[in-house]
């Protein structure tokens, strides 16, 4: 068994969701990295040292929102960091034929929940009080909707630029975009911690025939205790493998985003054994050096989390097309301010 130090007691906030994913320096790092991958010429006001320090503060954002006891705030955020795949085939499910709207997908769920009541047992409600326990999780989904949030920031950003945007307009439109591009890398980042993607998230559950472990402490020692009780992260080691960012395959198609998404976390999930098994093995204790074995696997998911987002932040720049609404509106300003075309 690993060993107790820099291991963080988990509180419980969802059957699914009970531990944040890398910690803030894995997170930060993550963002960084994603930074890295980008081209010279990528908009420049995303490239200065005070807005990478931003992007990087902005990746503990959606974890800091769990701050609160706001029982709105925690139905929202919450599921938003993880899905348990497995758990898919319980509702004749699979990563392939997941719906690409959000609401689709809950609205599948819980119809599917109503017919098979023998299946889904009802939550006891004093232990569920944001109504969570009965949902997979929707990380694919958040992945994708920031993505088009950030593309859409692009759009404004570039009609502002080009059809009479003021100095401000310009300006605000480049803080969302820093801000979004901040927030979204958080996600994901998840995806690439594997614990984010199995209902095995904090322990084996269930049937456990090659004895894994099944402490509670397991996730926090994956996102960040193991690393600290090793020597810290080696960002140096994790720069050199981050390559030239690359657009999203697929990404105009209305699923190519989500399904390029699903299709990372799928091979996220297939290291959830192997994860098990170095810790079986010894190779994450920390303990002499058949205990940093594991370091390598575990710098490999923030390197691949740093190019999945910096394959979408240069997919978003560079997919996003003038917002013609917000062209035609400024056409309106300037005839009433000039009475001229």
């Amino acid at each position: 068994m690993f060993p107790r130090l820099a291991m963080v007691c988990f509180v419980t906030i969802s059957a699914s969701w009970q531990a944040a994913a890398w910690d803030y320096e894995g997170h930060q790092a993550i963002n960084h990295l994603a930074l890295a991958s980008l081209p010279k010429n990528f908009p420049s006001f995303a490239l200065t040292p005070a807005a990478r320090d931003r992007i990087a503060f902005l990746s503990g954002e959606p974890d800091r929102w769990r701050n609160t006891p706001d029982l709105s705030l925690q139905q929202n955020n919450a599921p938003d960091h993880y899905i348990d795949l497995e758990q898919l085939k319980d509702y004749d499910l699979n990563p392939q034929n997941l719906p690409v709207l959000r609401y689709d997908f809950v609205g599948g769920l819980a119809v599917f929940r109503s017919g098979h009541p023998d299946k889904f047992p009802v939550a006891d409600p004093t232990k569920d009080l944001a109504h969570t326990r009965n949902l997979i999780g929707f990380l694919p989904w958040t992945i994708t909707e920031y993505t088009a949030r950030l593309k859409s920031a692009f759009s404004y950003l570039k009609t502002y630029q080009t059809a009479g945007g003021t100095p401000a307009e310009i300006e605000n439109a480049q803080a969302n975009i820093i801000y979004l591009m901040g927030v979204m890398g958080h996600f994901v980042g998840d995806g690439s911690q594997p614990l984010h993607t199995t209902l095995h998230f904090n322990g084996w559950v269930g049937a456990n025939p090659q004895h894994y472990t099944t402490e509670h402490s397991f996730h926090s020692w994956i996102d960040g205790g193991y690393f600290r009780a090793t020597g810290g992260l080696k960002h140096s080691t994790m720069f050199e493998k981050i390559r030239p960012a690359e657009r999203v395959g697929n990404a105009l198609l209305s699923d190519g985003v989500f399904r390029a998404v699903i299709g990372y976390l799928s091979e996220q999930n297939k290291l959830v054994e192997p994860l098990y098994q170095l810790e079986k093995d010894g190779k994450l204790s920390g303990d002499g050096e058949k205990g940093l074995v594991g370091r390598t696997a575990l710098e490999a998911q923030l390197v691949r989390a740093g190019q999945m987002l910096g394959d979408i932040w240069l997919t978003s720049w560079q997919d996003a097309s003038p917002d013609t609404y917000l062209e035609r509106a400024l056409a309106l300003q300037r005839i009433r301010k000039t009475g001229t075309k």
